[in-house]
């Protein structure tokens, strides 16, 4: 078991906000929280771009992803704790390219890889039909694990660490082809990547065999709740639907506030609406996004979600790592094999 001086004596580095009130509990003076939901949204390899994209993407100048703040203390040995949720995985690749710009040997990096703490019977059954792991935190596991996986921690060797280098440096690409081939083919030590790319290519719009254009797999599951009747966010998610599961699934990963964030999106998009937005039972900027503001589907809407596109840009843009699904300039489509490919 690690003593309290040798926790106190590293850098350590906490993918979310409780497993870094823990550490500080347990002794560590130095933890740098570096939590996002990397999942979604814009990323970029330079470390100050990067930030601007998430604090646009998040309309928040909230700094809760310290991985780059000025106030972070870096002295090696580093200690990087990580869940198999897949925000955290990403994080932890970000983690180790950051590490290598700061001029880190990988021989200075420890990482401590925590497996699911085991759910009761109840819960069990929920989480074996989960396709996608992203509710696990470090701090689920009692403190003498802790300790003790601390006192037996190894550095991963070089070649692990520079897959977790390249793995970001692909994921923050604006071709996404090498990454979602990584993905697909799989990279040793890395278990995360296929039911990573499960979750990624749910975002991206679909071509069929006969060259039809489809909605994302997520979009059409918004749009196939939505009618012409006004629904609050909070309504849309709690919607009892053959989709209901899926929803969820994805949204646990996102974090539940996509959803009206999407949905803002939908109503935003062109003059010629496919979804309309009028005021809610709350008030706008009073916290409670789920239940601002209400949306419906209209005609344009119905013929989308039934029909299909007829050019990419009739949908919103989303930013993805690197690139953007439903972009003119990055027409990436997801094919029926579960490929990507350009249009």
């Amino acid at each position: 078991m690690a003593s309290i001086v040798e926790l106190g004596g590293a850098t350590h580095v906490a993918f979310d906000g409780l497993t870094t009130e823990r550490l500080l509990q347990l002794g560590a003076t130095h933890v740098v929280c570096a939590s996002d939901r990397l999942v979604i949204g814009p990323s970029r390899r330079d470390a100050l771009e990067h930030a601007r994209a998430r604090r646009a993407w998040w309309n928040s100048t909230e700094e809760w992803d310290k991985l780059y703040s000025s106030d972070a203390h870096w002295e090696p040995p580093v200690a990087l704790w990580v869940s198999a949720s897949l925000h955290e995985r990403v994080n932890l690749w970000r983690t180790c390219s950051w590490l290598r710009h700061l001029g880190f040997a990988h021989h200075d990096i420890f990482v401590l890889d925590f497996e699911p703490v085991s759910p009761s019977r109840a819960a069990s059954r929920e989480v074996l039909v989960r396709p996608f792991t992203c509710s696990e935190s470090v701090s689920d596991h009692a403190d003498e694990i802790l300790l003790d996986r601390l006192g037996k921690a190894r550095p991963w060797s070089g070649e692990r660490y520079e897959h977790a280098i390249r793995l970001w440096d692909s994921y923050v690409d604006e071709n996404p082809l090498s990454f979602a081939e990584s993905c697909r083919a799989g990279v040793e030590g890395f278990p995360e990547l296929a039911p990573l790319w499960a979750f990624l290519s749910c975002f991206f719009p679909r071509r069929t065999a006969e060259g039809d254009l489809r909605l994302s797999r997520f979009d059409e599951i918004i749009l196939s709740r939505l009618s012409t009747e006004w629904q609050t966010p909070a309504g849309v998610a709690a919607q009892k639907s053959e989709t209901l599961v899926d929803m969820w699934h994805l949204l646990f990963c996102t974090g539940d506030l996509f959803l009206p964030r999407r949905l803002e999106h939908w109503a935003n998009h062109d003059s010629s609406a496919v979804v309309e937005r009028a005021p809610g039972p709350k008030p706008p900027n009073a916290g409670y996004p789920m239940l601002s503001e209400v949306y419906r589907l209209t005609e344009r809407g119905m013929r989308l979600r039934d029909k299909g596109l007829e050019q990419l840009t009739d949908a919103p843009s989303l930013p993805i790592a690197g690139t953007e699904a439903y972009s003119a300039s990055a027409p990436w489509v997801l094919l029926d094999d579960g490929r990507l490919a350009r249009l």
